[in-house]
């Protein structure tokens, strides 16, 4: 029977918790099985029964790995239960695997004692050789450790949709919706939110949607049988308590276009997004093009430099200029973010941060573009840097980077990442009301008796912002060095030094909220810092070592530049500051300049997500009585997502 954490359950049955808190379910099957579009739609069964949840979809970087091979495995996990949810869970309770390949890559992360359900008709010798297995697993006793339920899905699902005429391979296609089938009974959850998601998705196919239905409901109708006969349970979840409103599941790179389109709506301007598909920052793009009612105008350019050089020529204009890329594409940007700077334009960068460096891991997170952000481009170039710390928090930060940058003048990158992007959680629906409107006045007359000064600022620092064509307000602006007031071309030593430090000193006095502490204490032994999409595994592992009695808070950074000018006192006020990071620890070196704190990193560049249990270790080193091991890089976890390299030719 599967081992629970003391906080999960007393008792286990059949694979499960008999009373969870919180149970982790992973779909893994291949590219083409459906997993994560099953993933999704159990996602919204599971927020309409009101439970919290976070999810993690993990797909291949290969737009389409040769069938059945252990590198075109794709996987969607998903925490939901009754009480607070911060991250995707450590460890699946139950592994769902469609194939050999799905099996084996998924596996080792399986609790022990946890449950399988396999599909016995995709376990054929040859998917058993693409799998590198030298016997079936379902049959040799290898799986000894594990509850096993498995049945042949693929001849249940041809025999559900066997009246409406589709042939075995169409009829096959059908074969997720049976597995989620099965899974709705197993968990309570009703299937008619499914059922019409079915007949809009399928409105012009009304026999692929009726085929799809029927093979969801044979698939929730075996769930009952099976509980009639066999080991299979159905357990129910009790929805979390919540405050009242609207809520809805929400992905980051939907709440980031829903926070960019409230930013440019409070600050009463149209937005102009122009963009290149690039995983994982595409689906901003795609979300954006449906806004349209919005005053939203969507611009997929031909390369990355268009793409941002046509949102700065919007901004230039007068709408607020948005564009959005990954590492790579940031790079690419590098030039003409330098130019949004010199001309001191409002302009949004969202960067959906991924591994790399050049390609690297398209598919998998990482944090590793800060330096990039912070740093990275040719001169003294500064440029406020912003970071969401879950899909939800995107949507404020949305706003927040717009407000900056059209009140400063200045170009803003907000950062999220590929966990952040894809990740969906529940999100309380937010009244427009609560947000201060930030209406944005556009210069009509001189600023200096009879004459224009383009770059005469404000007690912000900021330059007015005039509109093209406005009369008598003719002006140049662009990438040459101008006079620090006229605007005319001047290479003079001193006024090159005024304008370095002008733009300097708007960005470093840009007004940022004091750091509040998350959890715990505002001084003590051990402070974990953290930023961006690493505040989930951060909070519960810190919530698990405060109950267990250690002095240990969470402090997360969501102003990254310019940072909160309380932090530096704050950090000083702890014996030691740990940085988890999913990168070599460019936030650690960050504070360290900043404030001159020892702060210690801890990291991880594997692609996947932070556990609780790996921070779990790293805060207990620092209370082990045991001098000089804190710290460090969290040991590659083969368990948590396994790499296939290994196994393949």
């Amino acid at each position: 029977m599967a081992t629970v954490a003391p906080n999960d359950a007393d008792l286990t049955q059949d694979g499960l918790p008999a009373n969870p808190e919180s149970v982790v379910v992973r779909f893994a099957g291949d590219s083409g099985d459906g997993m994560q579009l099953t993933g999704g739609q159990f996602t919204l069964s599971t927020a309409l029964a009101g439970n919290d949840l976070a999810t993690f979809p993990d797909f291949p970087a290969e737009i389409r790995a040769p069938q059945g091979t252990l590198f075109g495995v794709s996987a969607f996990q998903i925490n939901f239960g009754s009480r607070e949810i911060n991250t995707a869970g450590d460890a699946p309770d139950v592994l769902v695997a469609m194939n050999p390949a799905a099996l084996k890559v998924n596996l080792a992360a399986l609790k022990p004692g946890g449950l399988i359900i396999a599909d016995t008709g995709a376990f054929t010798k040859r998917n058993l050789d693409k799998a590198k297995y030298d016997a079936n697993p379902l049959e040799d006793g290898s799986l000894a450790k594990f509850d096993v339920l498995a049945f042949d899905i693929s001849e249940k699902t041809i025999e559900a949709v066997k009246p409406y005429v589709l042939g075995n391979k169409d009829s096959l296609r059908s074969k997720n919706m049976w597995t989620l089938g099965l899974a709705l009974w197993m968990f309570d959850r009703p299937r008619e939110p499914i059922h019409d998601w079915l007949r809009g998705k399928f409105k012009s196919k009304p026999d692929i949607a009726d085929a799809n239905i029927a093979a969801l409901d044979a698939g929730h109708a075996y769930g009952e049988t099976a509980e009639l006969s066999g080991p299979l349970k159905q357990l129910h979840i009790e929805p979390v308590p919540s405050d009242p409103g609207l809520y809805r599941t929400v992905t980051g790179a939907e709440a980031v276009s829903l926070g960019l389109v409230a930013g440019a709506q409070l600050a009463e301007l149209p937005m102009f997004f122009g963009g290149y598909p690039i995983t994982p920052a595409s689906a901003i793009l795609h979300h954006l093009a449906r806004l349209k009612e919005f005053d939203v105008t969507t611009f997929q350019a031909e390369d990355e430099i268009a793409a941002i050089c046509a949102a700065i020529g919007a901004s230039y204009a007068g709408s607020l200029g948005v564009t959005s890329s990954s590492g790579p594409g940031i790079a690419l940007k590098g030039e003409a973010m330098g130019l949004a700077i010199m001309t001191e334009l409002p302009l949004v960068i969202v960067n959906s941060q991924r591994g790399g460096p050049s390609t690297g891991l398209p598919t998998k997170t990482e944090q590793s573009d800060l330096y990039q952000a912070v740093y990275g481009r040719n001169g003294d170039a500064p440029m406020p840097v912003i970071a969401a710390s879950s899909p939800g928090d995107a949507f404020e930060c949305a706003i927040e980077a717009c407000r900056i940058a059209v009140q400063y003048m200045t170009p803003v990158m907000l950062l999220t990442d590929g966990y952040i992007a894809n990740a969906a959680e529940p999100w309380k629906v937010p009244d427009p009301a609560d947000f201060a409107p930030f209406p944005v006045e556009f210069l009509d007359q001189p600023n200096d008796g009879e004459n224009f000064l383009p770059y005469k600022r404000d007690g912000k620092g900021a330059r007015p912002w005039v509109k093209p064509g406005t009369p008598g307000l003719m002006h140049r602006i662009g990438g040459i060095e101008k006079h620090e007031l006229t605007g005319n071309i001047d290479y003079s030593p001193d006024n090159h030094q005024r304008m370095t430090d002008a733009r300097k000193n708007k960005v470093e006095g840009i007004a940022v909220p004091d750091q509040e502490v998350c959890l715990g204490e505002t001084s003590g032994r051990l402070a974990v810092v953290g930023w961006g999409s690493t505040f989930g595994p951060i909070h519960r592992a810190v919530d698990n070592a405060r109950r267990k009695g250690m002095d240990v808070s969470h402090i997360h950074v969501r102003h990254i530049w310019p940072l909160p000018k309380n932090l530096g006192a704050l950090l000083r006020g702890f014996d030691k500051v740990l940085v988890p990071e999913m990168n070599t620890g460019q936030f650690k070196t960050v504070l360290r300049d900043q404030f001159l704190v020892d702060a210690q990193p801890l990291t991880k560049t594997s692609g996947q997500p932070f556990q609780i249990a790996e921070l779990e270790e790293a805060i207990g080193k620092y209370f082990d009585g045991i001098e000089g091991n804190e710290g460090g890089q969290v040991a590659v976890n083969d368990e948590q997502l396994p790499s296939p390299q290994a196994e393949n030719d």
